[in-house]
């Protein structure tokens, strides 16, 4: 990204600002900096006096988005970690306590899922249409990639995990073909893992490209989320938010799987019933056909909020 230039329009970038609604003086937290493209309109709106936190588990993110925030200018801090932690950061960031002691800000924002700069780049193995090591790790420095991981999983583990994880009706053929080549050689690509599921679902790989969804689409999202622990990561954050927002807080999630969605409504839910929530999105915002046609990627975004 060149010096000056913003980054591209984030999925639900007018609704998050008209949930979150940054004014000067809050301290607001993206839980999901990627380049910054919510953090930078966050951070134009919380002058003078406000402060922008800023979360990622991938380096190569916070760089670029720390060279755009500042020449937005304001205030910000930037943290390289898990949103589970929430809590641990805010108090890493010295956000001052409440008079219980708990350091809470004004508005909370998670953007749940993978970065478009993430699925671009073949090296990091996320995408099934273009070849590159199978790793899928949104933090590189951590954790094992999705090779190893498919080389350790039984083939029950694996039909389980599509079904739960990926809606993948096909999950026995798959996880059966999956065991099977990997007993012939390691399947260590993306294009070994796109062509053993095109071939359980009788795909040829030029059928596959031609596809409004890709055959390998919910298997890879599978090994993600299974990879990057990311359904754990979002209860866990579920269950602290509560304690890290000020009264009249906000918390506006993003959702790209019908799974992470039900945990968030769910949490909402439960939340609103306990009185912990004043107020909820009784349903959730979603992209209309201006910006799905402009960024596909935004046709399976849903937004949810909750307010302390």
């Amino acid at each position: 990204m060149a010096k000056h230039e913003a980054p591209h329009i984030p999925v639900l970038h007018r609704q998050v600002l008209e949930v979150i609604n940054p004014r000067p003086g809050q301290i607001v937290v993206d839980c999901t900096l990627g380049l910054g493209g919510h953090s930078g309109s966050f951070l134009a709106k919380l002058h003078p006096g406000g402060r922008l936190l800023g979360i990622d588990l991938d380096p190569s993110n916070l760089a670029a988005a720390r060279e755009y925030l500042t020449w937005i200018g304001g205030r910000f801090d930037l943290f390289h970690s898990n949103f589970a932690g929430l809590p641990q950061v805010l108090a890493q960031a010295e956000v001052p306590p409440d008079a219980e002691g708990m350091p809470r800000v004004d508005a909370v924002l998670a953007d749940i899922g993978v970065a478009s700069t993430q699925i671009d780049d073949p090296a990091r193995g996320f995408s099934y249409r273009r070849p590159g090591p199978l790793d899928m790790r949104m933090d590189p420095t951590r954790g094992q990639p999705a090779s190893v991981l498919i080389a350790r999983m039984s083939q029950a583990e694996i039909e389980a995990a599509l079904l739960e994880l990926g809606d993948e009706t096909d999950a026995p053929y798959i996880a059966r073909l999956i065991v099977q080549r990997r007993s012939e050689r390691p399947i260590l690509t993306t294009e070994d893992l796109t062509a053993i599921v095109c071939e359980a679902r009788k795909f040829t790989l030029e059928r596959a490209l031609g596809a409004k969804l890709h055959p390998a689409a919910r298997t890879f999202q599978t090994f993600r989320l299974l990879v990057n622990r990311e359904l754990a990561n979002l209860e866990r954050l579920l269950a602290v938010l509560p304690s890290c927002l000020k009264p009249g807080g906000v918390a506006a999630i993003i959702s790209f799987h019908s799974g992470e969605d039900r945990r968030v409504k769910q949490a909402f839910r439960d939340g609103h019933r306990a009185g912990v929530y004043s107020s909820i999105s009784d349903e959730p915002l979603t992209a209309d056909e201006e910006e799905i046609k402009a960024n596909p990627r935004s046709r399976s975004a849903k937004l949810r909020w909750a307010r302390v």
